[in-house]
């Protein structure tokens, strides 16, 4: 199984999972980390937050991190040995779907992409906005569309408030 059809497949038995909890999957990484082999990492987030420093607690995501873990040795869906880690996203948190795009619209995220659009691959600057097949985002002044077939990577750029 390539690696793409492991995640794939990793995302169908934790989306439900993490839903039974009032949780979605943000995001799912696999990869190897120099000595410590081979990490599986997931990024979960509460579904219904009063405020978006309301994350997940340490009792949330170790009861799914048993739950995972027995099904995935049942599935045995990653091959070979590897660690598991449960995290929030933390507050740069990865975009992976289009939902989650549409949640951050008016916020500033950075998305790298996989074709060079308008001579670039990285914008940074608020998202204006996500529907249909791609997002926009404000860069330098001009909004520029971005499909979601050539997004590679894309984050909320969590502003800090100036003292």
């Amino acid at each position: 199984m390539t690696t793409r059809e492991t995640l794939e497949r990793l995302w169908e038995i934790v989306e439900p999972l993490a839903a039974d909890q009032g949780l979605e999957v943000v995001d799912i990484e696999l990869r190897h980390e120099g000595r410590a082999g081979r990490v599986l990492r997931v990024y979960l987030d509460r579904v219904e937050k009063q405020d978006e420093s309301e994350a997940p607690g340490l009792d949330e995501l170790s009861r799914v991190s048993r739950e995972l873990s027995d099904l995935l040795d049942v599935y045995d869906v990653v091959e070979g040995a590897y660690t598991l880690e449960m995290s929030s996203p933390g507050v740069n948190r990865p975009l992976r779907k289009p939902e989650h795009f549409a949640r951050f619209v008016g916020q500033r995220v950075r998305v790298q992409t996989e074709e060079m659009i308008g001579g670039r691959r990285k914008f940074s600057g608020p998202l204006h906005g996500a529907a249909g097949d791609g997002v926009v985002v404000l860069q330098d002044g001009h909004e520029v569309f971005i499909p979601f077939g050539l997004i590679v990577k894309a984050n909320v750029e969590y502003e800090w408030a100036s003292p």
